[in-house]
């Protein structure tokens, strides 16, 4: 880890547990706004899923007018790809950002669009697992940062199938180290690739360099099987599976630059995600 990362990340606040949210996620789920008020030790803050077609919704917007800390996780840059962060994007982005008053910029390193960027299109595919791909990857992460002004915190997307000779985790870790950033460690997409690729779940985390970590996501995901295979929907659905959990407990001890954990769940009742609101509390 170098001088200069240690720098920036610890002048980062520590925002602790918080929720994340997109786009007219309240319609059928959680009242944000009224969690907050009754919760405060449980919603710290609140992570936007936002892109630039559609912005930011009403709640998302009343949450950052209260002063309450934000994040801005972005739904439409590929970070693999240069071409997707144009000059005009990046500082659009960056005002998006800057109105929600967001801590920092993170986002599921991905795939977000094929070709052009087109209305209503929004896929989410995983990056190539090659050096290729990691090193492109690393280079726009850093454009961005400076782009932009924010630390921006690259996050390891969900699949059933990646492409490449590369483990997830050395991907990600030659990704923060070519581009000296901080990483979003989704910890239930963690999960999905071990399972996918045949591996326990905690398999690559003794050699990771998770000092490297600023934030973490959990959620919930229901496991099904398809012509034979096991597999798990990421449908953040209230209860995180124990692979998750696991994961999680081999991580927080050796993250010691963490400085926020989600729990993605917007989209369910109140009374199903208060149980695993205080189970990460008392972890974090």
């Amino acid at each position: 880890m170098s001088a200069a990362f240690a720098e920036r990340v610890a002048r980062l606040p520590r925002l602790g547990l918080g929720i994340s949210t997109e786009f007219g996620a309240r319609h059928g789920g959680l009242d944000l706004l009224a969690l907050r008020r009754a919760r405060p030790d449980l919603l710290g803050f609140l992570e936007i899923g936002a892109d630039l077609e559609r912005g930011i919704d009403l709640d998302a917007r009343a949450w950052a007018e209260a002063g309450w800390p934000t994040t801005y996780h972005f739904l439409d840059a590929n970070l693999e790809e240069r071409e997707s962060l144009s000059a005009e994007f990046l500082e659009a982005t960056r005002a998006q950002a800057r109105s929600v008053g967001a801590s920092w910029l993170c986002g599921d390193a991905g795939l977000w669009h094929i070709g052009p960027r087109e209305r209503g299109h929004g896929v989410l595919m995983p990056p190539v697992l090659c050096a290729e791909s990691a090193d492109e990857m690393a280079d726009n992460v850093r454009r961005m940062r400076e782009a932009t002004g924010f630390e921006v915190l690259p996050e390891n997307p969900p699949s059933h199938v990646y492409l490449g000779d590369l483990h997830l985790l050395d991907y990600f870790a030659r990704v923060a180290d070519r581009a000296d950033s901080g990483l979003l460690l989704d910890v239930a997409h963690l999960a999905i690739y071990q399972r996918a690729t045949g591996r326990v779940p905690t398999d690559g985390l003794d050699g990771f360099s998770l000092e490297r970590v600023v934030e973490i996501h959990v959620a919930g995901g229901s496991e099904f099987e398809h012509e034979g295979r096991s597999f798990v929907d990421d449908d953040h659905s209230p209860a995180p599976l124990p692979d998750t959990w696991r994961i999680l407990e081999a991580v927080l001890p050796r993250a010691t630059n963490l400085r926020a954990l989600v729990f993605e769940c917007e989209r369910n009742r109140e009374d199903e995600v208060l149980p695993v609101f205080e189970r990460l509390r008392a972890a974090f």
